[in-house]
């Protein structure tokens, strides 16, 4: 069997399912970046997108004291947003268009506290349905000097609604 190389963009475990051509991939961002732009808690909190791939994406908070709790840290409702944001986004990359997710529900594991530096959260789809979509976060902390650490863990269920924009 031999393979081609080609420009296709190919991310996740099931690489047939989630091949894409860089004008698809570059759409796919575009969807997400439209409706990211909206969330203005996100803009409040000064997160930004980093990446958008088909079940998968990033998004980074740095810190602030919009962010912090009453010792300095990350506050916990931030870092939990910044994992439904994230895995959310990651299952609206599997959705319809036309389609929007909302929350069901969703459990979280605050592994550590962090100051300073940014927080990541990689959102990716473990199953999409049509109506429900099962994801998960994990949040880590890159500090100043570039090293990383785990921060939180996150399991999300999402459904499918209509989209009213």
């Amino acid at each position: 069997m031999s393979h081609t190389k080609t420009n296709d963009v190919s991310i996740g475990g099931d690489k047939d399912a989630n091949h894409v051509s860089p004008q698809e991939a570059a759409a796919l961002h575009a969807r997400i970046e439209a409706s990211f732009v909206r969330q203005g808690m996100m803009k409040h909190l000064g997160a930004r997108l980093v990446s958008v791939a088909p079940g998968e994406v990033e998004i980074a908070l740095p810190y602030s004291e919009r962010v912090t709790q009453q010792q300095g840290g990350y506050h916990g409702g931030a870092t939990g947003a910044l994992a439904d944001i994230a895995a959310g986004y990651a299952g609206l990359t599997m959705a319809a268009e036309g389609q929007e997710v909302t929350t069901v529900e969703y459990k979280i594991n605050f592994l550590a506290a962090f100051q300073g530096g940014e927080l990541r959260a990689r959102g990716r789809v473990v199953r999409a349905g049509k109506r429900l979509i099962i994801t998960t976060a994990e949040v880590v902390h890159l500090d100043d000097d570039g090293g990383e650490s785990p921060c939180a863990l996150m399991q999300q269920t999402l459904a499918t609604v209509k989209q009213t924009y």
